[in-house]
């Protein structure tokens, strides 16, 4: 397949996505596989939360709105013209994918896919069905790429290289095990928030955006705040008020009374709304229903600070106040180009 061809099967694909929203599944006449996918579509997105308690169809519908916003052509071009595919040597690149938030991976897939590799994913037991059924819809429309896509269940076998992300503690396990394989290894990661007290209530109402949406669940989630000496946290609060209706959700109000019940037993202060604790701590990784926050005296200081820990964050929102901080809101609307840690994908496939 050239590669306008692989293109041309994802930007249809974004096609196909961008008929399915939380306010109306709308089908278009254009689009390709409609008769065969589409209604298939809305039964998986609706059954997701029964494979997975975390992807309610809020978030599901969230995740597969964002990837039809990126693959455009026009985004697609952007993000590709910058390289120079012409000496790939095609190879097979497994994947081991994360599940903290739907189509996590699929980044990496794409990026594997487009290179002109072959691709050999295993899932994670989190989110075992939205990228199969993604698959069979590009496999429909460019049959081409049925020989080059393969899921395993088991041991990962006969593969030249791998990209692979989990936890800390699994990651060692992956440098370990895949040491004599080219590699991408992903940890865990964090993303953190400036504010100085000058944010406007539409920027904190935002802010809540990159704090709760997938319920706090992704490395581009924000799960601590650094603050002024002083900060009061009045206006935080009433803009975190808009989200509310998140302790409705069962999983996360069973965190939300668990992680409170362990911070108060312990004798940590802190403030509560009544859906989200936020306790002073110096971790970047606050469990889930709760967000840390952290003084600062001077913003030079945090900025080469935050500079140091570049290894754990994966984005730092405020107003314009470091170098490449992401916008209020932003977090969770990545462009093709943003990398996760970092690490340019594209080159190192093109590369390996």
């Amino acid at each position: 397949m050239t590669l306008e061809n692989k293109k041309n099967a994802f930007i249809e694909l974004g096609k196909f996505l961008s008929q399915f929203s939380e306010a109306e599944n709308s089908p278009k006449k254009d689009v390709l596989g409609n008769a065969v996918f589409f209604d298939s579509f809305v039964d998986l997105i609706h059954l997701s939360q029964s494979h997975n308690g975390w992807y309610t169809p809020e978030q599901v519908y969230y995740a597969i709105q964002s990837w039809a916003n990126a693959l455009t052509e026009e985004n697609l071009n952007t993000w590709l013209n910058a390289y120079d595919f012409t000496n790939v040597k095609p190879k097979k690149i497994a994947l081991i994918l994360a599940g903290n938030i739907p189509l996590v991976g699929f980044h990496d897939f794409l990026s594997v896919l487009i290179t002109g590799h072959d691709v050999l994913v295993k899932t994670s037991s989190n989110d075992q069905h939205l990228l199969p059924f993604l698959v069979k819809y590009l496999i429909h429309i460019k049959p081409e790429l049925a020989n080059k896509i393969t899921f395993s269940e088991g041991k990962l076998e006969n593969f030249d290289a791998v990209i692979a992300t989990g936890s800390n503690n699994t990651a060692r396990y992956f440098e370990y095990y895949f040491k004599d394989k080219p590699s991408i290894i992903r940890k865990s990661r964090n993303s953190v928030a400036i504010l100085n007290g000058e944010e406007t209530k539409e920027q904190l109402v935002a802010l809540g955006e990159d704090i709760f949406r997938y319920f706090g669940l992704g490395c581009r989630n924000v799960s601590k705040l650094f603050v002024p000496k002083g900060y009061n946290f009045d206006a935080f609060f009433e803009a975190m008020f808009e989200y509310q209706d998140i302790i409705k959700y069962e999983k996360y109000a069973n965190n939300y009374d668990y992680n409170k019940a362990v911070f108060l037993m312990s004798n940590f202060k802190l403030l509560d709304n009544g859906f989200l604790t936020i306790k002073e701590d110096n971790s970047h990784a606050s469990p889930i229903s709760s967000i840390f926050y952290e003084y600062y005296e001077n913003l030079a200081d945090l900025e080469k600070r935050l500079n140091s820990e570049a290894d754990n964050i994966q984005c730092i929102v405020s107003n314009n106040l470091v170098k490449n901080s992401v916008a209020f809101g932003q977090t969770q609307q990545p462009k093709l180009w943003d990398y996760a840690d970092n690490t340019d994908t594209i080159s190192f496939l093109l590369i390996t």
